[in-house]
């Protein structure tokens, strides 16, 4: 005859397995304070002073928080700079292709006047001619960061009738960010001349009808 089982001969529960420490859940609020970090190491020792424990410090974090999101000072630059290009501006739409230009340069121009930019982008441009990597990070970045409010403001003026159907998609685009760019960031001019972003705009929305 059987003994009915005691508690004592009852199976152990298997214990739960704890995750690898690796697999643990990256904090979002420490992971942009790294990326804050980043754009501030960046504008006051530029990239090539620039430093992990540079970074960490900055960040308030140990290294190790910076070393579990990236490998190295190029990974973590190449993931904050190609980030840029997926934020984009908000495409203008104000009823005409002249005001959608004056609002995009006022916006423009104060983020690439601002102080953290006006250092960190020169300073990849130059870094940029030496290693491939950065240069299509800020390619991107650039391009892409403005492409999509461009053609925004293309397709509305099309769709206006403000300037034609078969308009060059690539020569446009240089041409509503190509002034600015090179006045802010190559030039580097303290202080834009007054009435100069109304001229701008004036100037490049001609320029886009006549295409």
């Amino acid at each position: 005859m059987l003994e009915p089982m005691t508690n004592a001969d009852a199976p152990e529960p298997r214990p739960r397995r704890r995750a690898p420490a690796g697999a643990a859940v990256l904090r979002e609020d420490v992971t942009e304070a790294i990326r804050t970090a980043v754009f501030e190491e960046l504008a006051a020792v530029g990239y090539a002073r620039m430093s992990i424990e540079g970074i960490a410090r900055r960040a308030g974090v140990g290294k190790t928080a910076v070393y579990r999101r990236w490998r190295s000072k190029l990974h973590v630059v190449l993931d904050v700079v190609s980030a840029l290009a997926v934020q984009g501006l908000p495409a203008p739409d104000t009823g005409s292709l002249e005001s959608d230009l004056r609002l995009l340069y006022e916006v423009s121009s104060r983020a690439l006047r601002h102080p953290v930019a006006s250092q960190i982008l020169p300073d990849l441009q130059a870094e940029a001619a030496r290693n491939p990597e950065i240069a299509e990070a800020v390619q991107k970045a650039l391009r892409e960061g403005q492409d999509g409010v461009a053609k925004g403001i293309v397709t509305a003026a099309q769709e206006r009738g403000e300037i034609g159907a078969g308009v060059d998609r690539a020569l446009a685009l240089d041409l509503i960010s190509g002034p600015l760019y090179w006045r802010s960031v190559v030039i580097r001019s303290p202080k834009l001349p007054k009435g100069y972003l109304d001229g701008l705009a004036r100037a490049t929305a001609q320029a886009l009808k006549a295409l």
